[in-house]
């Protein structure tokens, strides 16, 4: 093909060839034009074909050639005519082929070297007179023709151009894209080219005919349009024209575009393009005698606006923007006169609305027409003024008078959306909804920010909606780009950002990313991490929320799209049927409101700031928390009784609600997030950061703003309260005042954090009792009558009568009631208000008495599934509370180990286990508390019946129900939480109390992180056993069996302190060792014996801390002796002797008194495997006796050796025993002679030797002798 790489050597080829081409090409005439110029394709076809055999021999035999033949080659290149061979200029042939390089680089340097080149041949052409190099070489060597016009052009320029038109017709590698560089620099370099003889080349050398193939018109025709192309960005047409006004080339060149451009669609656009790079060169007179008139443009731009030609638009827009007169020529594409808003008006823009439809024939690639149509629309140095106006986010958009064009723009905008995009290209095809996408990617950078929500339309978001719901839709991946490309524009800038948070959501009802099965909403709303930013996003909330533009929930006109894709995966959705869409939108931004807290990192950098920077930070977001406390607070509690709009001069502020009146539901959110917001207030309070409580305090923030909304007289509470909700709701109010009054007084000492807390709890109660109306009313009164008892001086000036409860005599102790109203306020109440009553207690625990700690026990440890067995009058909880901490079932006394049992069982296999129970946190239980909450019933914790004892459960045979007077007798609280709520059942009565003890298991949690060594610790400790015990036996629950374990093991095990006060007596520490060794020795479960055995070493160290003396240790000995005659005398013992093992290393002194015991019952012993590890338990006790090195060996040992003295002949028993009835197993008897070998090596080293002689017997002596061998052999000695 000519667009092939002509290599040098093929130029003998050429010489032959060429006269015999123009001596053809002389002889033809019209007729037979056709057959001629076939003829020559196929000639030059079979030259190109003889030339590449050529060069590939070459090649091989170049690579052949030895270094030992220069000679040969020299002259075989000297054979070869080029013009290389010469002094004169040259050209040289290889820089075609580097004209076809993949790398730009090389082609833009082939070409420059060709020009240079080129120019060099030409000049020397012209100085010979026509001679020259082309003479020295033959004219007829390089293919030149003599009637192609150029007679004035130099053989190898000839050449060159004859070849650089057919290779802008190769389609190998990047040959059109170097070849129409090399020609556009060579005719725009040498003046010697004429231009028109140039123009009937291209079409005689890359003529198409009827006999061509599909791809060969192609190429010949692409092949034109890039030459073309060259010519017009030479400058060579313009040139002409400027030279010689009087010259057609400039009408002949358009004459010959626009016929290539009808002649194929994708031909049309391009052929545009080259037309525009020509009149760009021209001047305007030039474009209003020649472009405008030139042959077929009439035609063409008369049709266009009909057959809708975005081509002949493009070319209309460019001219009139290029001269900037009205053009007769153009009417019916462009308005008179013409303007941009004449552009974009409705009428205007159905007239050329086929040419926009039209241009989706060059998909996926974007027409030119509208990035020129998006200038018009939105001006460069509009949207960059605009974007400096709009720089910061926290600044409001002041608009200046020249701000109208801005509304010039938005009104244009909205012309071309509605009868452009959504009129048109969204209600079409596939394509034009592609199209539609497409635009909006150019259109978005460029827009203000105000122009957003137009662009982001109803239309377009259910557009995008249809697409994204399902994934098997055409356009689901241009959807995912748009979707992505729209995040990024939007997600550096606060103010677009939350114009596209608000029109994605308001079209999509609060529902786009559940319908689309993204995250994009959420996504952007994680990015607003400074103050001005999240202000900016909670103020368009509130507009979205009152906002009472009617949005229809219509889908657009997809043909691809089905309803019910629209819903799949939907996690907001409640309850269409109730809500409404509104509702939707409405419960969206009351949830989505306080999440934008969540993204201000400010307490986390505290440290890292200094103290200005960290105050600007919290006052900043002080604002944020008052603004969201303020909107939710007048959507959820009050409402307007004139009209939807109240201005507050006081605070002068205006607050607006929906026409609509808010249902109940959404009231009910907006207080429980209020709750929550004002819980997280609390949590991340800084108070000593800033101490003006105007700028930390959310809770004073939000009470005095009640107050004020209380006082004007067009407001008021959503729901009219009864007589007793009225009374406490004001006695709340007015004690919190109080209680403010007194913490601003005395700010730095105690008390203020008490009342810090106490004034946070009032808070929450009040939202409570408007929450839940008729539940929280006598709780509130009682807390406020504690608040005054905790600090009279709150209490001057107000003499209610609910204090008589306390003024008579053996009135119940203030702290016993205080636990009574909170736990009271526990089971029903939201989590909030749980965390505020936690923050009273912390301040308030460390004077807990015992019988309010009591009654939070009883709580944890209460089950209300009874024991199968159990009958009425059995016992109270007193009688019972061995069985339960040991939470074991009892075997027969009589139920003693099989003599010939081998002990071989997997029970005594186990290891000693290390500590188990992981804390659990609770938020899992807070996040059901609402749920919880609606099913509870509140506590009258003041109640009479709270000093009743507890009775256990009577069961009846017939049916796990249970009557109103049973519940009664399980606990008053349980009673009280259950009996309005009629819960029959066992199974719905327990899954209510669970949420219950763990908020219970949260206070006491409190109690010991501040008072670990209370000597209280132990009751709580011994009701948390006993409660993880029953969580094992019973159906308590793995979360609340994990939660008390993480308790025992992290707030009292593993605790900096422990009870070692005098307070604490041997005999309840007894009573506790007791137990956890039972529990530790035959429970079967292994989590109850690791915490037990945990248990054993807590409860030691206490007994080691009060140094008592060995008369009083006695009875722990006992129990442990006890123990061990269990773990000997019975085979369901499960006694690890390793835990024992672990015992006597930490507590010498429970050796002592057990190695006697041990030797006796080794040498007894019925079971053969228990006797060899109760060895390994003998003879760690010795060890302990022993110096470990040598630095010990010069110290008394005296105490030691008088010790083992007394036991000697007890152990020279058992060493008697154990040789004369060796076990079968070699294992085991191996473990013996290990066993005597270590006694007699301790005796050596306590020096006891002649003792041991004395107390053996001659029969045992003979054993050691026989069984022992070397390691008795001193002993022997010592005996002769």
């Amino acid at each position: 093909m000519a667009g092939k790489k002509r290599p040098s050597s093929s130029l003998e080829e050429l010489d032959v060839s060429s006269p015999k081409s123009a001596e053809e090409s002389g002889q033809g005439d019209n007729s037979d034009a056709k057959v001629k110029s076939m003829e020559k394709k196929k000639m030059r076809k079979a030259l190109d074909k003889e030339r590449h055999r050529l060069a590939l021999e070459t090649k091989e035999q170049s690579k052949g050639k030895k270094p030992e033949e220069p000679i040969a080659v020299a002259a075989q290149m000297s054979a070869v005519p080029s013009l290389t061979a010469s002094n004169l200029p040259s050209l040289h042939v290889n820089l075609f082929g580097d004209l076809a390089s993949m790398d730009s680089s090389v082609r833009e340097a082939a070409a420059e070297q060709l020009v240079d080149e080129l120019r060099e041949v030409q000049k020397a052409y012209e100085e010979s007179g026509g001679k020259g190099a082309d003479e020295a070489a033959g004219e007829a060597r390089l293919e030149a023709e003599q009637n192609d016009g150029l007679e004035n052009c130099a053989a190898s320029l000839r050449y060159a151009i004859r070849r650089l038109i057919r290779g802008v017709s190769s389609s190998r590698e990047c040959a059109r894209q170097g070849f129409a560089l090399g020609l556009t620099l060579v005719v725009g370099a040498i003046p010697a080219i004429k231009v028109d003889s140039l123009m009937k080349l291209i079409v005689d050398l890359l003529e198409v005919s009827s006999s061509m193939k599909g791809q060969e018109v192609k190429d010949n025709l692409l092949g034109r349009l890039f030459s073309y192309g060259s010519l017009a960005r030479s400058g060579r047409i313009a040139t002409e024209w400027i030279l010689d006004d009087k010259t057609s080339i400039v009408k002949d060149f358009m004459s010959v575009v626009i016929s290539l451009a009808g002649k194929k669609r994708y031909l049309s656009e391009p052929a545009t393009s080259i037309i525009l790079d020509m009149v760009e060169k021209l001047p305007g007179e030039a474009i209003l005698t020649e472009v405008i008139k030139a042959p077929g443009m009439h035609q063409w731009m008369d049709k266009a606006a009909e057959v809708g030609d975005p081509d002949a638009l493009l070319l209309a827009l460019k001219l009139q923007e290029r001269l900037n007169v009205d053009i007769e020529l153009f009417r019916k594409l462009l308005p008179h006169p013409f303007s941009s808003d004449n552009f974009f008006t409705r009428d205007h823009l159905s007239c050329i609305l086929p040419c926009f439809k039209e241009s989706t024939f060059c998909l996926p690639r974007l027409h030119s027409i509208w990035p020129l149509v998006v200038n018009i629309l939105v001006p460069e140095m509009a949207s960059q003024e605009d974007a400096a106006v709009c720089s910061s986010s926290s600044k409001k958009h002041k608009r200046s008078k020249k701000g109208s064009s801005s509304e010039d723009i938005a009104n244009n905008l909205r012309s071309f959306f509605e009868v452009v995009i959504e009129g048109s290209l969204l209600l079409s095809s596939h394509d034009r909804k592609h199209l539609a996408l497409n635009v909006l990617l150019i259109l978005l950078p460029r827009l203000p920010e105000s122009c957003i929500q137009i662009v982001l339309s109803n239309k377009i978001i259910h557009c995008l909606m249809d697409i994204l719901s399902n994934e098997t839709s055409w356009l689901y991946n241009a959807g995912q780009h748009f979707l992505k490309e729209l995040v990024n524009l939007v997600s550096d800038n606060d103010d677009r950002r939350v114009a596209a948070i608000v029109s994605l959501q308001k079209y999509s009802n609060g529902r786009f990313d559940s319908t689309t099965q993204t995250r994009t909403v959420k996504q952007l709303v994680a990015k607003f991490s400074s103050a001005p930013g999240c202000i900016l996003f909670v103020h368009n909330l509130m507009s979205l929320f009152v906002d009472e533009g009617p949005v229809t929930d219509e889908p657009s006109d997809q043909s691809q799209t089905t309803d019910e894709n629209s819903e799949v995966g939907s996690t907001e959705d409640r309850d269409p049927q109730a809500q409404g869409n509104s509702d939707f939108l409405k419960n969206w931004v009351i949830d989505t409101m306080p999440r934008v807290l969540k993204n201000l990192k400010l307490d986390s950098s505290l440290k890292s700031l200094s103290d200005t920077d960290t105050e600007k930070f919290v006052k900043e977001k002080f604002r944020v928390q008052a603004e969201i406390m303020k909107f939710l607070a007048v959507q959820g509690l009050f409402s307007a009784s004139l009209g939807t709009e109240v201005t507050s001069f006081e605070l002068q502020e205006k607050f607006k609600w929906p026409k609509a009146a808010i249902s109940s539901s959404l009231r009910s959110m907006c207080i429980e997030q209020l709750q929550l917001l004002l819980e997280d207030a609390q949590r991340g309070e800084s108070p000593h950061v800033i101490n003006d409580p105007e700028l930390n305090d959310l809770g004073s923030y939000f009470m005095c703003f009640l107050n004020t909304l209380c006082n004007i007289p067009s407001v008021s509470l959503y729901r009219t309260l009864s007589n007793e909700d009225e009374k406490a709701f004001k006695k709340l109010q007015a004690m919190e005042s109080t209680l403010s009054r007194e913490e601003t007084k005395d700010k730095a000492g105690v008390d203020a954090t008490k009342i810090h807390a106490l004034r946070y709890l009032l808070i929450q109660l009040l939202l409570q009792v408007l929450l839940r109306p008729g539940e929280f009313s006598e709780a509130s009164i009682e807390i406020v009558i504690c608040c005054k008892k905790a600090f009279p001086s709150a209490a001057h000036g107000d003499s209610s009568e609910e204090e008589d409860e306390f003024d008579e005599n053996g009135t119940p102790e203030f702290m016993n009631v205080l636990v009574d109203t909170l736990l009271s306020l526990l089971p029903q109440s939201s989590g909030p208000t749980c965390f505020a009553v936690e923050q009273v207690f912390r301040f308030f625990c460390d004077e807990i008495t015992d019988a309010g700690l009591l009654q939070m026990l009883r709580i944890v440890k209460k089950d209300l599934k009874p024991h199968r067995h159990q009958t009425i009058g059995s016992g109270s909880d007193e009688d019972d509370e061995e069985d339960d901490f040991l939470g074991i079932e009892e075997s027969e006394e009589n139920d003693v180990i099989d003599p010939a049992e081998t002990g071989d069982s997997d029970d005594h296999g186990d290891d000693f286990e290390g500590k188990s129970g992981a804390e659990v946190v609770d938020e899992e239980v807070n996040k059901n508390d609402e749920d919880n909450s609606e099913e509870m019933v509140g506590v009258d914790a003041t109640d009479p019946e709270l000093t009743e004892k507890d009775e256990e459960l009577p069961v009846s045979d017939e049916s796990d129900d249970m009557d109103d007077d049973a519940m009664f007798r399980i606990d008053p609280y349980i009673a009280r939480v259950f009996k309005e709520r009629k819960i029959s059942t066992n199974d719905g009565v327990q899954s209510q109390l669970m949420p219950f003890k763990f908020r219970v298991l949260a206070l006491l949690e409190i109690f010991l992180q501040k008072n670990p060594g209370k000597t209280q610790v132990l009751t709580v400790y011994s009701y948390l056993m006993q409660a993880f015990i029953k969580s094992h036996t019973g159906d308590g629950g793995e979360q609340l069996r994990q939660r008390i374990g993480g308790i025992l093991q992290k707030k009292i095990f593993k605790a900096k302190d422990y009870p070692k006060g005098t307070e604490v007596e041997i005999s309840s520490l007894e009573t506790l060792l007791e137990k956890c060794l039972k529990s530790a020795s035959r429970s079967r479960f292994k989590t109850i014996s690791s915490v037990a055995q945990n248990s054993t070493f807590w409860i030691l160290k206490i007994i080691n801390s009060r140094n008592f003396s060995e008369p009083q240790l006695e009875g722990a000995v006992d129990i442990f002796r006890n123990i061990l005659v269990d773990y000997f005398n019975n085979k369901k013992s499960r006694l690890k002797l390793g835990f024992v093992k672990e015992v006597i290393r930490r507590h010498p002194w429970i050796a002592r008194q057990l190695f006697g015991f041990l030797l006796e019952k080794c040498g007894s012993a019925k079971s053969e495997f228990r006797r060899i590890e109760t060895l390994d338990l003998v003879e760690c006790i010795l060890k302990s006796w022993v110096p470990r090195s040598k630095g010990e060996l010069d110290k008394d040992v005296s105490g030691s050796s008088k010790l083992l003295k007394k036991h000697l002949k007890a152990l020279c028993e058992l060493i008697r025993e154990l040789l004369s009835k060796l076990p079968e197993k070699q294992s085991r008897r191996a473990e013996v002679r290990r066993f005597c070998t270590r006694v007699l090596d301790t005796i050596s080293v306590l020096d006891l030797k002649k003792s041991f002689l004395k107390a053996l017997t001659p029969d045992a002596c003979l054993l050691c002798q026989s069984q022992l061998g070397t390691a008795f052999t001193p002993f022997k000695a010592l005996n002769q």
